[in-house]
């Protein structure tokens, strides 16, 4: 009879008794499901299996279903991986964990991001750890930060090893090489210690070089080999070990070899390990700045925090703050989590975390963030989010996850790769056999060198740091300037898009009302006017009357007791200030009370055509104002979609708004496709139709109503300033309303993927070109024969080329200028008619 185990795991999206019998029968239709349960309330699901080798299987029929089972995500820090190869054989191990759903390994990163479904992470680790590389869970309470702790002690320990290597290497380079291009210094050696002494000396230096700083290559490469998964370590081992043994043999036993062929390599087998320990050490280097935009988002994070508490302020850990204590900021100081102000008024700087320089005016009631500076005034907030809640804290983890992310080029390298090592062997034999077949004498000498060059310099180490390198730096700098990618292959679909839609309430306009022009008639003042109109509109609770009284209040205006106040449903509104009858409302409410607009029907209807809604206001029966109300659009708006023409992207604007308004607005910021008098429900309906042909379309929302759409793109895209649930949606978020932030991020995937190809294409030519040298086709015909020592330098190289070239992304600049105006400013006052 067959073990039963056991597997409970949540399922998402049941909402009723049907859901369950749906989860169910999609659960028992799998092949080694024995039985299934599912719990409504707990919204979980158990079922009963042999093993878990079927879980994989149970997790695509949920998804198929409709019911999708809510996978952990887990992120472990693999070490001993040092080139493309074991990034294969690390996702491979992990993928034949039962359970396992997903896994993807980052070389830059040392770290393995693995879903699964109802597995013990003891389990995974285990798997990695009998492949060779032991892996170790990456929790929220410091595991990245021992991960950066142990990368910089691995980085300071090769620089040991590399100078150790390099002075002990020096001496039998001079006393080899030296030789053959001084031929006085060749005599002096000669007549001094003569060649038996000399690599005698070579033997014992080159022996330390290989047992001390290059042992970790024998005890890493040779039981990768054992295993039938060689590496670049093995390619190394092999090689080192080649040349070291011909040399030692042909120093105490020459006669094993056949005559002529008396020669010692103990050079190039010393300079291999001292040249690719300090290819290894610029890695190191290089891959701790690739790391750089997540240690200055860490080095945000304040550690202590001024408390009122128990009638005094007290300073505490930040980890001890909760949520409802109140925070002091002194002028000048970091703020330590996200709040809500309760006193005070200062200008706070976001720029390190909105990517926006401009200081943000913050007064009761506003919120602040954790990691931002405030300026010149005092603050004190309630603490609303602690912890890993913080939006700090948010940040960091939607940066790592992307900056982790395996994006589908990768896919391609990896199986190249995973097969690249065994190959680069298969050469380097079928190279060693003809130069002992067809080769000059003396063959075996040549035979070994030639062999050894090819396993030195076909090492992949390029190949699998090319993508990840490149995501790491590219996705840093997009938060650095606001941008972020909450999924990591968003990076490389970007690059795809062709057409990019804008909801338009909040996205491509402020996303409230604001008063744009006041044009009194003969006889007023636009200040009489505003306050005794604002005075009739604080009454009312429309939108609209509240943009009037935000205005007037701006403007410093005191406004007056209201009496009979009466709202005309369909019209507008009434009142008595100061004795006097007001009216404020449409064109009808004009005309119903015998009101003439002669003089002002046509600036009415310019209004209109404009996108704005036009109301009349009059004083005693006599009109006195004309005034424009409108959700106006953003600045910058206009010019980000400039940029994003001139990146060749049409751009799209989906609207609730009637065809007339949304013409207008349209007109006005040169969008090429408009979609209006949309319902919510309807901008998928939309957006399918702009996906018509294959069209691969991007759209940018921020409410909740645009959740769909944006889980509906191709790649969704959401303003941070917006609601939860469209953030949760989206696949790319700007943490500003700044419309600049989406063309910043399409110029940083564009940079990003193009760096990555310009990575590809060394890493795979580099092999290309260079192996068929190592092995020495070009010999016959002009002499010349690649050294293993130089094969070893050209192989760092390669990788260190791979990282500098990565590392220029630090330096991508916005395509977009910033906005110099601070925010909040009031519009100006655009007259329609002369006074």
């Amino acid at each position: 009879m067959s073990r039963q185990n056991s597997f409970t795991f949540h399922v998402r999206d049941m909402s009723c008794g049907s859901c369950v019998g749906r989860v169910e029968n999609a659960l028992t239709a799998v092949k080694d499901v024995q039985s299934a349960s599912v719990n409504l309330a707990a919204q979980t699901a158990t079922v009963v299996m042999a093993d878990g080798a079927g879980l994989r299987d149970v997790a695509v029929a949920l998804s198929q279903a409709g019911y999708p089972a809510q996978l952990q995500t887990y992120r472990f820090s693999v070490e001993n991986m040092s080139c493309a190869s074991c990034v294969g054989r690390v996702e491979h191990a992990l993928m034949a964990v039962p359970g396992v759903v997903h896994a993807a390994v980052n070389l830059a990163q040392e770290v393995a991001t693995v879903e699964a479904l109802a597995i013990p992470t003891e389990v995974i680790s285990r798997a990695a750890n009998e492949a060779g590389y032991p892996a170790r869970l990456v929790t929220e309470d410091g595991g990245a930060q021992d991960v950066r702790d142990r990368k910089a002690m691995e980085e300071t320990h090769l620089k040991f090893m590399t100078l150790l290597a390099a002075a002990l290497t020096l001496p039998v380079f001079v006393l080899e090489m030296g030789g053959h291009m001084i031929p006085a210094l060749h005599l002096w050696i000669m007549e001094t210690m003569g060649m038996s002494v000399s690599w005698g000396i070579q033997f014992v230096l080159t022996t330390i070089v290989l047992a001390v700083p290059g042992r970790q290559f024998y005890l890493k490469g040779f039981p990768a080999l054992l295993r039938g998964a060689p590496d670049m370590n093995s390619l190394v081992a092999l090689g080192t070990s080649a040349a070291w043994g011909y040399s030692t043999v042909a120093l105490f036993v020459p006669a094993l070899l056949p005559a002529g062929s008396r020669a010692v390599y103990f050079e190039a087998a010393a300079m291999i390990v001292t040249l690719i320990l300090l290819g290894r050490f610029l890695e190191a280097r290089a891959k701790g700045r690739t790391g750089e935009a997540i240690a200055r988002l860490v080095g945000l994070k304040a550690s202590t925090a001024r408390v009122e508490r128990g009638g005094e302020t007290i300073e505490v850990a930040v980890d001890d703050i909760v949520v409802g204590d109140l925070v002091q900021v002194r002028p000048g100081a970091q703020i330590p989590l996200d709040g809500t102000i309760v006193s005070g008024a200062s200008y706070v700087d976001e720029s390190m975390i909105t990517g926006e320089p401009v200081p943000v005016e913050k007064s009761q009631g506003a919120t602040v963030v954790g990691g931002t500076v405030n300026g010149a005034g005092a603050l004190v907030f309630r603490a609303t989010k602690v912890g890993s809640d913080t939006m700090l804290s948010q940040i960091i983890r939607m940066v790592e996850e992307a900056q982790g992310a395996k994006l589908p080029i990768q896919d391609l390298v990896n199986r190249i790769t995973l097969w690249f090592v065994p190959a680069v062997m298969g050469i380097a034999a079928l190279t060693f056999c003809a130069w002992l077949v067809v080769g000059p004498t003396p063959a075996l000498g040549f035979a070994v060198v030639a062999a050894v060059a090819v396993l030195i310099i076909a090492c992949p180490c390029a190949m699998g740091l090319a993508t990840p390198t490149s995501i790491m730096v590219g996705t840093g700098r997009a938060a650095q300037m606001g941008v972020l990618f909450r999924r990591g292959d968003a990076l490389q679909s970007l690059g795809d898009i062709q057409t990019v839609a804008f909801d338009k309430t909040g996205t491509l306009t402020q996303g409230r009302p604001e008063l744009t022009d006041l044009t009194v008639t003969e006889g007023f003042t636009q200040r009489d006017v505003l306050r005794l109109v604002a005075s009739v509109e604080a009454t009312s609770e429309h939108p609209v009357a509240d943009a009037i009284v935000r205005h007037a209040q701006h403007d410093g205006l005191t406004l007056a007791a209201v009496e009979n106040f009466r709202s005309i449903t369909g019209y507008g509104v009434s009142a008595v200030v100061e004795g006097q009858q007001i009216l404020v409302g449409a064109d009808r409410l004009m005309l119903r009370e015998g009101i003439a607009l002669d003089g002002v029907r046509d600036a009415g209807t310019l209004l209109g055509q404009a996108g704005k809604t036009p109301l009349y206001a009059a004083i005693d029966g006599q009109l006195a104002a004309v005034i424009a109300v409108s959700d106006p659009v953003k600045a910058g708006s206009a010019q980000a979609i400039a940029a994003l023409h001139g990146l060749g992207l049409k751009v799209a604007m989906i609207t609730g708004d009637n065809q007339a308004t949304a013409e207008a607005i349209g007109s006005q910021l040169g969008i090429d496709v408009i979609v209006a008098e949309v319902l919510p429900e309807g901008k998928v309906t939309a957006m399918q139709q702009l996906q018509a042909g294959g069209r691969k379309v991007a759209f940018v929302g921020d409410g909740i109503n645009d959740a769909p759409a944006l889980a509906h793109a191709d790649v969704g895209v959401a303003i941070g300033t917006g609601t939860d649930v469209a953030i949760e949606a989206a696949d790319v978020v700007l943490m500003s309303g700044d419309l600049g932030g989406v063309v910043n991020a399409f110029h940083v995937s564009r940079r990003t993927m193009r760096n990555i190809r310009q990575n590809l294409f060394w890493a795979f030519g580099y092999n290309a070109l260079l192996i068929p040298v190592a092995a020495g086709v070009f010999y016959p015909v002009s002499g010349l024969m690649l050294s293993p020592a130089l094969a070893a330098g050209a192989m760092a190289l390669s990788s260190v080329f791979v990282l500098s070239n990565a590392l220029r992304l630090r330096w991508i600049k916005r395509p977009v200028a910033e906005e110099t105006t601070r925010r909040g400013g009031k519009p100006a006052f655009v007259p329609a008619i002369a006074e």
